[in-house]
Formats: structure tokens, sequence, C-alpha cells
């Protein structure tokens, strides 16, 4: 009997946990968008500091969801900012690209239906930064151990096709000093809103 009850819970376990799977979906979000507030404290062996950041510079890039039914979701997420550092002394080509990967907590769609689904992230991941100095020949090609924190909103026009709005910081974890170079570790990091067609498989 207790096998039998056994069998049983875990059957249903498995049926369960395959419903859950089956009512999830994959979201697949292009987007564009701006930074702000950056903060930035890179610098090369030349330069003190590299280049001033942008007030506002355009970001673009895209990201791959896992969203269920309920609360939880999952994403990787990839972003790119063109001419991220501001400065006569850089080429055109000096950037910052992010890659993230984010727990997503989203409001059931039990509650709200076809409209906005709002949702929070937070992850981990990496920032790059590549910066070309005309002038004193010196580049920074550096990857930052980087978190991502924000949050935004799903809704769909169609079963396939609808749009996502995106608020989230992507910041760098270093701080303090190296005790390997004696030096003050970089701090890279802005926020970035963007809007994005968000398609459902």
């Amino acid at each position: 009997m207790k096998t039998l009850v056994r069998a049983a819970v875990l059957t249903g376990l498995c049926l369960g946990a395959s419903t859950r799977t089956a009512h999830a979906d994959y979201i697949f979000t292009p987007f564009i968008g701006k930074t702000f507030a950056a903060t930035n404290t890179l610098s090369t062996s030349l330069l003190p500091v590299t280049a001033s950041v942008d007030k506002q510079t355009w970001i673009g890039g895209a990201s791959a969801a896992w969203l269920t039914r309920g609360v939880l979701g999952a994403e990787v997420d990839f972003g790119y900012a063109p001419r991220f550092f501001k400065s006569e002394l850089t080429r055109p080509g000096s950037n910052v690209m992010s890659l993230t990967g984010n727990l997503l907590l989203a409001v059931p769609l039990s509650v709200t239906r076809d409209s906005l689904r709002p949702y929070v992230s937070a992850g981990m991941g990496m920032l790059h930064a590549g910066v070309d100095d005309q002038i004193n020949s010196a580049t920074i090609d550096r990857n930052l151990l980087a978190v991502s924190i924000g949050g935004g909103a799903i809704g769909f026009l169609s079963p396939r096709a609808g749009v996502r709005f995106d608020l989230r910081t992507v910041r760098s974890t270093s701080t303090g000093l190296n005790t390997r170079t004696l030096l003050n570790e970089p701090l890279l990091g802005y926020w970035r809103a963007t809007v994005g067609v968000a398609i459902r498989y």
C-alpha cells in the first residue's frame, strides 16, 4: 500500500512539473534605449582616468527569457552601448557590453490576465569595457564582474508578439584597493531604460 501511495505521489509531482513547464513561455526580446547616471573610474597606465561618460547614450541588445504563468522566470540579457566613453581622445569604437543571467519574479498571469505583467529582475554577469585612446596609444580591454538589478513590464498584443518595457542598473562589483597592484579597483556602471518587441514561443 505504501508503495502505491509513493508511486501515486511521484506520478502526481511529475505530472505537475510537466504541466508547469508546458505552461511556460519562451520570450525573445530585441530592445533599444538609453543609458544614464553612468559611473566610470577606469584608467590605464598612461591616463589617470580614461574618459568622462556620456550623460546619455544609445544602447541596444536582446534578452532570451523563460517565464512561467506563475511567479518564477529566468533570462539571459545582452546589451551593447557604442560611444559610451565621451572624449576627444577616444575612437568611435569605444564601448561597453554587458552579459548577465537574471532571475525574474513576475506577477502571475492569473492576476494580470491580458494586461501588462510587471516583474523584477536580479542577477550577475560580466561588463566589458573597450577604450582606444588615439593620442597616447593607450587602450582598455577589461572584463569586470557585474550585478544587474531592475524591473519592468511585458504585455502581448497578440498570441505571439508584444512589447516589453525595462529599467535596470548594471554595475561592476569591484570596490576598494587591489592588493596586487596597490591601485583602486575600477568601477563601471549605468542605468538603462529600454523598450523592445517581445516575441513569444
